[in-house]
């Protein structure tokens, strides 16, 4: 079988791969507890499920624009105007089959060979493969302070003629860090004034602890929505936990949505009807989903923190915003992948390894799931590495983790 070259470049999703290793062994009758996956374990809101089966039940599903329906843009007009304090037209907006195909239709809009797009260590493992899909170079920079926050100085050594893009996460996946309002600040004006496209996926910015607010970049652009290199990437997967539904949208130039209209309509066309009018009643709907979400992951944030405090030799920076954290496991073991390996056969804990985050010896976590989840497989975990811990232990009422093993 021929295989192009560009298609064997392109590495596997890892996070959906341990969903499906996951999933195996759950069918297998394994205990497995999946502290990999980011998606909360909420229901979906009431709006959301009552508008998508009232557009079933008429039976009018059929074709919409490619670019979404007028009335789901009517809604993603109203929460941009809210959440972001700026003014849209809906000709600034086009909706995609998940935030995964706004970045995509993005990448694919502005990206000639070998344009460079600059990727913020630790970013979502997504963003490197998206650009080389466009046979493009991602320059993945970190900091050189060995936090997870950007510097500026970093990133102007990493930009060149070639640099077409920054992708900005934040609060960001894998780390939960929400960068800092003068460094919003500071990339929104370098990006305007070299003609860079800020690409700022926005995904959890609602999903934020402590009262730390994450700051739109359009705060910081005296330029109008015409004429602005920000483009904002935001959908209703994280904020509603509506994971399955797959609607996501893209704030930008009207030329620039036209050209991605083109794209998305030789790709998928629009997004499903069904789906679009469950987006719109999560959009128009009571927003105190919203904030009973946070609350509920803020909580698990603040115990999956405890938790860790029981290991020895770790590090972790605590999470500002989304449900991840990115612990530093490397007194331990240097290779991540190799370590969630022996977590996912020794323990049936499945976490994701850092090197697929940029972050090589560090793991991610969830805390997306229950507080017992949580508890047991950090509890799990430490069995598996810590020789000092007990050799049988009890999980509540549960059996011996040596019984299961």
């Amino acid at each position: 079988m021929i295989i192009s070259q560009l298609a064997r470049s392109i590495v596997d999703s890892p996070t959906l791969r341990l969903n499906e290793e996951a999933r195996l062994l759950r069918e297998m009758g394994q205990p497995v507890i999946h502290l990999g996956i980011g998606e909360p374990k909420n229901k979906a809101p009431i709006t959301a499920i009552l508008s998508s089966a009232a557009k079933l039940t008429s039976g009018d599903v059929k074709y919409t624009p490619t670019d979404g329906t007028p009335s789901l843009k009517k809604a993603i007009v109203r929460y941009t105007e809210e959440n972001y304090n700026r003014s849209i037209a809906p000709e600034n907006i086009i909706v995609t089959n998940g935030a995964k195909q706004s970045l995509y239709n993005i990448l694919f809009s502005i990206l000639d060979p070998q344009d460079e797009v600059i990727v913020l260590a630790p970013y979502w493992v997504s963003y490197p493969e998206m650009v080389k899909m466009m046979y493009g170079i991602p320059v993945i920079v970190a900091s050189k302070d060995g936090t997870f926050h950007p510097r500026m100085e970093d990133i102007l050594e990493a930009v060149s003629s070639y640099t077409k893009a920054i992708i900005l996460n934040s609060p960001n996946n894998p780390s939960g860090v929400v960068y800092s309002r003068e460094f919003i600040a500071e990339i929104v004006e370098f990006c305007e004034s070299k003609g860079i496209y800020l690409i700022m996926d926005d995904i959890y910015h609602k999903l934020v602890f402590d009262g730390v607010v994450a700051v739109p970049g359009y705060t910081f652009t005296q330029k109008d929505l015409e004429s602005t290199k920000v483009i904002a990437v935001n959908g209703v997967s994280k904020l509603y936990g509506m994971t399955g539904f797959r609607i996501g949208w893209v704030i930008a130039p009207r030329r620039l949505v036209e050209v991605m209209t083109n794209i998305q309509a030789q790709m998928t066309s629009s997004p499903a009807t069904i789906l679009q009018a469950a987006a719109e009643g999560a959009l128009n709907g009571l927003q105190s989903h919203v904030e009973s979400l946070r609350l509920s992951i803020e909580n698990n944030r603040n115990v999956i923190m405890d938790e860790l405090k029981s290991f020895t030799g770790i590090r972790v920076t605590r999470p500002d915003g989304t449900f991840y954290c990115l612990p530093d496991f490397r007194a331990y073991a240097n290779d991540s992948v190799e370590l969630s390996n022996f977590l996912l056969k020794k323990a049936l804990v499945v976490t994701v390894p850092g090197k697929e985050f940029g972050m090589e010896g560090y793991i991610r976590l969830s805390f997306a799931g229950s507080v017992k989840d949580i508890t047991e497989g950090i509890a799990r975990m430490k069995w598996a590495l810590d020789p000092n811990s007990p050799k049988d232990i009890y999980i509540g009422d549960r059996k011996l983790i040596r019984d299961w093993l």
